[in-house]
């Protein structure tokens, strides 16, 4: 049944503009025009309105560490160690319970579609299920109870290291070899809310010679094809004392790199590692909150958008679930880095969060307020301390720089209303819901 919307204020791609009537009928829209006063059928939509957001990079049962490793010393390596003990415990059966409650967690966040690496397959040891893919199932399964959409990048996981084998918690991730892997992709079949993609865990976890099964099956479904890219120094130097090359440079040979890939992270690149980034048109997907939090660096973002590569946002580890601070630590990344402002614009980095965010996870038509996209729409309230005094000419800049997601009022995903007045309406009470199913697993 169509149903008819107004906004206040809505973003529509370029710029704010007021009094927006949207028409929706099933998951699309039919209708977008500005300057309307509203009809009296219409739901109002209070505040600002923009696109729904796509979270491009998701580990979800990384939510279940959130506050429990702050006061830990380290690197990244260390906090792995903690990161393995959780999926050790994990089930088909916990695991969806954990993943509902943080899909649902993500779309009060006002996030419509998430990209989940996924690369926890089988049982304790390796075994696998009786369903190969009973893991993956189990996050589909969650998404489609949360109410929002999701591309399962699938991750082939072979090794614990160049010329390492897996071993503990590692040997659920491996399929043995990257055609087995994709044997067992194949079996997916996914639902309307899902996709299936492919990722290359690293090239710490995928042997060179294996690389281009990933790429290639990738290429044949017309698949994103995602990969944790330069993370650390330690992956770089290995992989240059392992093949002479970057880990950019290996994944060029074995042609993984182009329009339909995305480097995650991207974090210590070489200038050529950035040219070659961007002559390709690889996307480039930045978790700033993860990558501050595990101390990772700093990203070089605008020169890889200006060298070519589309940039996309994630929570990855989920230190929080906030695409609007994801946006922007971006910019104020780059202003520490630089000690100059003004890096990206407002409308940039909402593009990050939404149009090119959905792009990157195989929803090119997703993420833009205008007829034929899929009808997507998040209201951000203007009435809250972080947003009082908040003007027309700045709403977007006010939204980007000073939101977050107690903030959201209103989700709409696929034409289905989510979050009504900032209540998530198919899982009840999220935060017990979150907390019940984390110390099931961490307990």
């Amino acid at each position: 049944m169509p149903v008819r919307y107004h906004a206040a204020h809505a973003w529509l791609g370029d710029a704010v503009a007021a009094d927006v009537l949207i028409d929706v009928s099933g998951d699309r829209f039919t209708g977008v025009v500005p300057g309307v006063p509203a009809p009296p059928d219409a739901v109002r939509l209070t505040g600002l309105t923009v696109p729904g957001l796509a979270d491009a990079h998701s580990h979800a049962f990384h939510r279940a560490l959130r506050g429990r490793v702050q006061g830990d010393r380290g690197t990244f390596w260390t906090w792995r160690t903690r990161m393995y003990e959780v999926a050790a415990r994990l089930d088909p059966d916990s695991y969806f319970a954990l993943a509902r409650a943080v899909y649902a967690e993500m779309a009060l966040a006002g996030i419509a579609c998430v990209g989940e690496f996924h690369y926890l397959h089988h049982g304790p040891g390796g075994t696998p299920y009786d369903d190969p893919n009973a893991m993956g199932a189990a996050l589909l399964a969650a998404a489609a109870e949360a109410g929002i959409r999701i591309t399962l990048l699938d991750t082939c996981y072979l090794t614990g290291g160049i010329g390492e084998e897996l071993s503990g918690p590692q040997r659920r991730f491996g399929d043995g070899t990257a055609a087995a892997w994709a044997s067992r992709v194949s079996a997916l079949r996914p639902a309307g809310h899902a996709r299936v993609g492919a990722a290359i865990h690293s090239v710490r976890a995928v042997p060179r010679e294996q690389i281009g099964t990933v790429a290639g099956w990738a290429s044949g479904h017309q698949a994103p094809l995602h990969v944790h890219l330069s993370e650390q120094p330690a992956e770089n130097e290995v992989c240059r004392s392992a093949y002479g090359r970057t880990p950019a440079e290996l994944l060029a040979d074995r042609e993984a790199l182009g329009p339909r890939t995305v480097a995650v992270h991207a974090t210590h690149l070489s200038a050529g590692d950035v040219s070659l980034l961007g002559g390709t048109r690889t996307g480039v997907c930045m978790c700033p909150t993860t990558e501050r939090d595990l101390a990772d660096g700093i990203g070089p973002a605008r020169d890889l958008a200006d060298a070519g590569s589309p940039l996309s946002l994630g929570s990855d580890q989920h230190a929080v679930i906030d695409l609007f601070e994801e946006a922007r630590a971006v910019e104020l990344d780059e202003r520490l880095r630089t000690r100059r402002r003004g890096h990206w614009t407002a409308g940039e980095l909402l593009t990050a969060a939404t149009s090119d965010g959905h792009s990157a996870l195989g929803w090119p038509d997703a993420g833009r307020i205008e007829p034929g996209a899929y009808a997507d729409l998040v209201t951000v309230s203007l009435d809250s301390v972080r947003l009082a005094g908040a003007s027309g000419e700045h709403l977007a800049e006010s939204v980007i720089f000073a939101a977050s997601p107690a903030d959201v009022r209103e989700v709409i995903i696929s034409g289905r209303p989510i979050v009504h007045e900032g209540r998530h309406l198919l899982v009840e009470n999220v935060p017990a819901t979150l907390a019940a199913t984390i110390a099931a697993v961490t307990d």
